[in-house]
């Protein structure tokens, strides 16, 4: 009797996230779309009036080196991208990630519902300097985090304060992110982030002064004779000092054609 009722549970939750996914792509809001990830049949939801993913985000999830059961972290989600990549690539399993902006959590939740991975991914709408409320201390192997690369001194701020929020510095900074993170990862466990080169001063300066110890570093330039306008950092927590430079990454070999390395991080193939 106990296995004939859990073989129903088992049948009745894959026909609700079934049905879910079902509805979820036939009631989009306005200016919302589906777009395919080309991933183990991916799909993510995004509204093109707001923040929608880039090449940076490709990238890190590419750089980071996880497990299936690794315990991840993904801070600023944004709408999931990065945990879904991490899926994708690595079938990690227990990720959660936080997400400040509520519409874009919201997102972030759909998506998720969309890909039937709610018992993989948990979405949280929430500020990460609240992190004591989410996370337990010294309880994740792995955080990621995309973070707004200007500081209050650079840039000008979009009057679109979604997107605004994404690329400035306004609900959290880097020190915020970081200290939530010492405090978050377990030791010997690696925070992953993409960010400016302009900022690798203040990037390491508060990397250690939280005990996040810079150990791999790569240089990302959009072609081979232009300089590096994008930085991906490995960095372990109570970890001895010694860093290492990757080769230069180079995205474009010409206009609008990826370098074969790029490719093969998108998932495609170079036939020519």
């Amino acid at each position: 009797m106990d296995i004939l009722n859990e073989n129903l549970s088992k049948n009745l939750s894959k026909n609700l996230s079934k049905n879910l996914s079902k509805n979820l792509s036939k009631n989009l809001n306005d200016n919302e779309r589906i777009d395919d990830l080309e991933l183990d049949n991916l799909k993510i939801i995004q509204d093109k009036t707001k923040f929608c993913f880039g090449i940076d985000a490709v990238l890190l999830s590419s750089f980071v080196k996880a497990k299936k059961n690794d315990k991840v972290l993904d801070i600023g989600t944004g709408t999931a991208i990065i945990p879904l990549l991490l899926y994708g690539k690595y079938k990690v399993d227990n990720i959660k990630a936080i997400e400040i902006q509520k519409d874009m959590a919201d997102l972030a939740k759909r998506s998720v519902l969309y890909n039937k991975l709610n018992d993989k991914i948990e979405i949280i709408s929430g500020d990460i300097k609240e992190f004591d409320k989410y996370f337990e201390h010294s309880s994740m192997n792995i955080i990621t985090v995309n973070p707004p690369y200007m500081n209050g001194l650079g840039g000008i701020k979009n009057p679109d304060l979604p997107l605004a929020i994404a690329r400035h510095e306004i609900k959290c900074t880097l020190e915020d992110i970081l200290f939530a993170a010492s405090r978050i990862l377990k030791v010997k466990g690696k925070i992953y982030m993409v960010h400016r080169p302009s900022r690798l001063v203040d990037i390491f300066t508060l990397m250690r002064k939280y005990n996040l110890e810079p150990k791999t570093c790569r240089l990302v330039y959009p072609y081979k004779d232009k300089d590096a306008n994008m930085v991906l950092i490995e960095a372990i927590k109570g970890a001895k000092p010694l860093l290492k430079m990757e080769s230069p990454l180079i995205v474009y070999k010409s206009e609008n054609e990826y370098t074969d390395e790029v490719l093969k991080m998108y998932g495609k193939k170079n036939y020519e």
